[in-house]
């Protein structure tokens, strides 16, 4: 296990700080440290979107009284855990209306996420700002971005985000508080078997997707502040912790926002994951996708033609792209 450190390269908080004055740069994120950025693999990076007038507190307690009336904001069953079922539920577990969440925020243990804010129109332009200094690095090796959203979470310690996968690359910003980002490799399928992953990619169920104990040392720590970030590919494991060392009066809430997007590789994949789900079934052991590209080549336009039938006759919700 890799435990990353505290303090990002002092040239690269530099870098950004230089935009601040200038308007038509004055936020961004970049690399931490003077690795090259990859979209293929889990990294560090630094931004100053902490400093972003959307990403204050009252300013997103007015977002979230926004978006309650279509159950934009979710919340955990009190006792969760890293290793908990991932779900969450449309309304607070103790039935408090959306202001009262927020006036009590700070109390230990409160936790709310508020999902898909670029239907906000102020904050699809926030995060057309986060993707103006992203594009640039993730176009380099994957071209065609589509399908950005954003997803905020608030909570103060203790607190946690159980493991889970997702569909779309991450760009994870800490805005204010401290947090431990636990990320897997997306390639090791001793964490999430390729039956899990394309049970998810195709269907949407992450019912055995489980954090496994012995496994928890292959997974990478990041012990994040407010202006610290990680990057981590589709399909990465990953789960959250806060813990309360860090807390003190006036300053007890945990605010980070995941900026994720589609490319023209993930929709090849998920293609590749619908053709190798029906192969799976036929008692196939399909290689994953990005083993073999002249298999993927086969198997992607037929992935393509089984999502597609499914949503015209079945109402089937495809990934984006996926037909």
């Amino acid at each position: 296990m890799e435990m990353a450190t505290k303090d990002a390269a002092n040239d690269t908080r530099e870098a950004i700080s230089d935009t601040v004055d200038d308007p038509a740069k004055r936020f961004g994120l970049s690399p931490a440290g003077a690795e090259r950025f990859s979209t293929h693999r889990i990294q560090r990076i630094r931004h100053n979107f902490d400093q972003h007038p959307l990403m204050q507190l009252p300013r997103l307690a007015q977002l979230a009284h926004d978006l309650m009336p279509s159950q934009q904001c979710r919340f955990i069953r009190p006792g969760t855990t890293q290793t908990s079922e991932f779900f969450h539920h449309a309304e607070a577990p103790d039935k408090r209306s959306i202001n009262d969440v927020f006036e009590r925020i700070e109390q230990a243990g409160s936790w709310v996420a508020l999902y898909n804010v670029q239907t906000d129109p102020a904050y699809a332009a926030f995060l057309d700002e986060v993707m103006a200094s992203a594009r640039p690095l993730i176009e380099a090796e994957q071209p065609g971005v589509f399908r950005v959203a954003g997803f905020i979470f608030i909570s103060a310690p203790p607190s946690v985000t159980p493991f889970h996968i997702d569909r779309e690359n991450n760009f994870w910003l800490q805005i204010r508080g401290r947090k431990v980002m636990t990320v897997f490799n997306h390639r090791d399928r001793l964490v999430v078997p390729a039956k899990e992953v394309e049970d998810f990619i195709v269907d949407g169920s992450l019912q055995n997707v489980r954090l496994d104990a012995a496994l928890r040392d292959r997974g990478q720590d990041f012990d994040v502040g407010a202006g610290d970030g990680v990057y981590f590919p589709a399909t990465s494991p990953h789960m959250t912790q806060t813990s309360t060392d860090w807390v003190r009066p006036g300053d007890a809430v945990s605010i980070s926002v995941g900026v994720v997007f589609y490319t023209d590789l993930t929709r090849h994949q998920a293609r590749v994951h619908q053709a190798n789900r029906i192969l799976r079934k036929l008692g196939m052991a399909p290689t994953f996708p990005g083993q073999s590209a002249w298999r993927d080549s086969v198997k992607a336009p037929f992935g393509q033609v089984i999502a597609a039938s499914r949503a015209r006759w079945r109402h089937y919700q495809a990934p984006p792209g996926a037909y």
